[in-house]
């Protein structure tokens, strides 16, 4: 029997062997890449993502504890840091995942973020699609809570929670940092803390100046609007983001977060904005992959020497980036 197969069937040793091979850029990770694709589609991708510090590990594992009461198989892609000295992932997730422990309808993958950008490992995507085809009903992605280049989660996740909490110096570090624009739910985790209301109240403030008609997505460095609905159209219903509070350490709040996700995911499907992200989605990573094999194709046919006497030629002013890139197109 294949290694996709094996997944195909939720063989648990097969599919972590898989994602090895996926991380690793293997070809048999493409192939079996290749042979999952038609399988996937069916799960829901839930990314959550904020500053450090705000608990959104404890929240990924609450919110599995919820899917698993409701009989759904829950993966979670903890996203890393990268170790300084060995490049794999530090693992603090797993630490705080305790609870999940022994269910086999769980299954977490902690991955290094290897210097990405955007808090995903550009392997995420891969990771999300053999998940998807190996029949996991929920994928929650876990970002390592980098600042502003978390909205790359939004090319990836039908739903994304933004979470902050009270007491961390800023009541508006979300919106500071550029992330609450991608939020379809925003999180006040750690809700017993003192400043709760002024955090809320901040939150909703930025919300009814924002009050979004469109949904833009950062790609590439290229704003890309994935639904923004012409003059004729503009009565259609959009979804503004909903406040939620809870105390993820102690469960409180979690099944009304649950409640506002499943709204969430009727609104994406009644309004066909469920296609879009999907169309989104899978155009934002066939583009990384067409970018990251020209760049291959181009380092191939130009010399070690001949690269560096161009570096060394902008190093020295000689000449612009731009210039260099003309001067290697020609």
């Amino acid at each position: 029997m294949s290694l996709s197969q094996a997944v195909l069937n939720q063989d648990r040793l097969a599919l972590s062997r898989l994602l090895t091979r996926v991380e690793n850029d293997s070809e048999e990770g493409r192939a079996a890449l290749n042979e999952l694709f038609p399988h996937t589609g069916k799960a829901h991708l839930i990314g959550v993502t904020g500053a450090p510090g705000t608990g959104k590990s404890t929240l990924v594992n609450q919110l599995a504890l919820h899917y698993r009461k409701a009989e759904k198989r829950v993966a979670i892609v903890a996203v890393d840091p990268s170790s300084p000295f060995t490049g794999g992932a530090v693992l603090g997730d797993r630490v705080r995942m305790r609870d999940l422990y022994g269910d086999k309808g769980v299954f977490i993958r902690s991955m290094a973020s290897r210097g990405s950008l955007g808090g995903l490992a550009q392997t995420t995507a891969a990771v999300v699609q053999v998940f998807d085809a190996a029949g996991f009903d929920v994928i929650l992605i876990e970002t390592v809570g980098a600042g502003q280049a978390e909205v790359d989660v939004a090319r990836l996740a039908h739903t994304t929670l933004v979470v902050e909490a009270p007491g961390l110096g800023d009541d508006i570090q979300a919106i500071k940092a550029g992330i609450l624009e991608i939020a379809d739910v925003l999180v006040i985790n750690k809700a017993d803390r003192p400043g709760v209301e002024n955090t809320e109240r901040a939150l909703r403030g930025m919300l009814e100046l924002a009050h979004p008609t469109r949904r833009v997505f950062q790609h590439h460095g290229q704003r890309m609007v994935v639904d923004a609905p012409p003059k004729a159209e503009e009565q259609q219903p959009i979804w503004v983001p909903e406040i939620k509070r809870v105390t993820a350490k102690d469960g409180i709040g979690i099944a009304e977060l649950g409640e506002t996700i499943a709204r969430h995911v009727a609104f994406l499907r009644a309004g066909g904005e469920w296609a879009a992200r999907e169309r989104a989605q899978l155009q934002a990573t066939f583009d990384a992959l067409v970018q990251e094999k020209l760049f291959s194709q181009f380092l191939a046919k130009l010399s070690p020497e001949g690269y560096d006497a161009l570096i060394s030629k902008i190093v020295a002013r000689e000449r612009s980036p731009w210039e260099a890139l003309e001067e290697v197109i020609q």
